[in-house]
């Protein structure tokens, strides 16, 4: 189990400190899938950096399985079995797609085995498995490459910030697909996701509201969710937008 205590996070901005995150308590139960969402500048990327450990806060305290994990750097953390996909994938110029999948997991795998991964995100494996990972990929090829190597880490706490930007509607509708899977078989792990997308709320265990930095609502889907999609209410004022949840951004 993942829990975050009275997490703070601030920066200096011209002069003057900001704070980002304010006194954020959760618990991520094993076994569940969480969705962060919110206004925007909310705070939501920031926190699911503070859980990867690129970022380390302020005030609080962060623990995995009672452990405390606050000051560890993020290799740490990776090895203790959290996962993160950024919501721009990183290229790696000189390194085969096979390569990047092998490193996630940790093992020596087969061609076969790798390709069952990227087959998982909805891209034909002998097309893609000896590309390189560099600017010829679009920004959708790369974000379903990096889930697929979310996918072969097989980690205990998988976060994802905003996997739905930059990708196009049929590879939205295969990442809720790739979601759902992800969610069937989640025994013993933990799935967190940064997102306005109503449809990815839909398939949602529990849903973390952040605004200004704080944590404005907490709960199960069923409690949570009609009141951003519902009339105005003291969360947020939104309405069903394009599949999104109008008023929430990034």
């Amino acid at each position: 189990m993942l829990e975050l205590k009275h997490i703070s996070f601030e920066v200096n901005a011209d002069g003057q400190d900001k704070e980002i995150v304010r006194d954020v308590s959760l618990k991520l139960q094993e076994g569940k899938l969480a969705v962060v969402t919110g206004p925007n500048g909310g705070g939501k990327s920031t926190l699911a950096r503070l859980i990867a450990g690129i970022e380390k806060p302020t005030a609080g305290r962060i623990l995995l399985d009672g452990r405390d994990i606050t000051d560890w750097s993020v290799t740490d953390r990776a090895r203790a079995g959290i996962a993160f996909a950024f919501q721009q994938p990183v290229r790696f110029k000189g390194i085969q797609v096979m390569d990047l999948i092998r490193l996630a997991a940790g093992k020596t795998l087969s061609v076969a085995q790798a390709c069952e991964y990227l087959s998982q995100v909805g891209l034909c494996a002998r097309d893609y498995i000896d590309r390189e990972v560099n600017a010829s990929l679009s920004g959708g090829e790369l974000k379903r490459i990096e889930i697929a190597t979310v996918l072969a880490r097989a980690a205990r706490i998988s976060v994802f910030d905003e996997p739905e930007a930059g990708i196009d509607l049929w590879s939205f509708q295969n990442l809720i697909e790739v979601f759902e899977h992800m969610r069937s078989h989640i025994e013993g792990s933990s799935i967190l996701i940064i997102s306005h997308q109503e449809r990815i709320l839909n398939i949602a265990d529990e849903v973390i509201v952040l605004r200004e930095g704080r944590v404005a609502a907490q709960g199960p889907r069923a409690e949570i969710l009609p009141t951003l999609i519902g009339t105005p209410s003291a969360v947020a004022s939104c309405i069903r937008e394009n599949g999104r949840i109008g008023g929430i951004g990034e």
